[in-house]
């Protein structure tokens, strides 16, 4: 498996499906409807009407696509998945799926006693309370692996750095 089909799995098979509706759709008006009527259109080499039907409705085929990867991907990141749905399928332009690419949280971490997941930057686990990354361990905030001072209160960390 290569990174790219895993990140395709994220998508849900809804958006599978109305990117494949709507792809089959638009193609089929594009090629019934408006080829034979469009004025310009109908003058073109049969193989150019050909590409154009097929090509014009790839691109709303990956930008629905893209929208279901919002979707997929916020969900997976404990994110607020609809409300990025809704803002990556309605500001124009793909603004909105370039904003959350820029907005979205580490992927959540999974803890080693008790299985809950939590984020990326939690320094302990929010269901039993073990400790996920190094802590310092006088102001128990998070540090860095291979820190030897506390950068917050300047406490030594070589301990906490190696039992974990």
């Amino acid at each position: 498996m290569t990174r790219f089909s895993d990140e395709l799995r994220i998508i849900p098979r809804t958006a599978w499906l109305i990117a494949v509706l709507v792809y089959a759709g638009m193609a089929a008006f594009l090629f019934a409807v408006l080829i034979p009527n469009g004025q310009h259109v109908k003058h073109w080499p049969e193989w150019s009407q050909l590409l154009f039907s097929a090509g014009i409705p790839l691109i709303l085929f990956v930008y629905i696509l893209l929208i279901g990867y919002v979707n997929g991907d916020a969900r997976r990141r404990g994110m607020r998945y609809v409300l990025w749905t809704f803002l990556a399928s309605l500001i124009s332009n793909g603004i909105g799926i370039i904003l959350y690419f820029v907005l979205r949280e580490p992927l959540l971490v999974s803890c080693g006693q008790c299985g809950a997941l939590g984020r990326a930057n939690f320094t302990f686990c929010p269901k039993c309370g073990a400790e996920l990354s190094p802590a310092c361990p006088q102001c128990r905030r998070p540090v860095e692996r291979g820190w030897t001072n506390c950068a917050h209160c300047g406490a030594k960390t070589s301990a906490a750095a190696k039992s974990v």
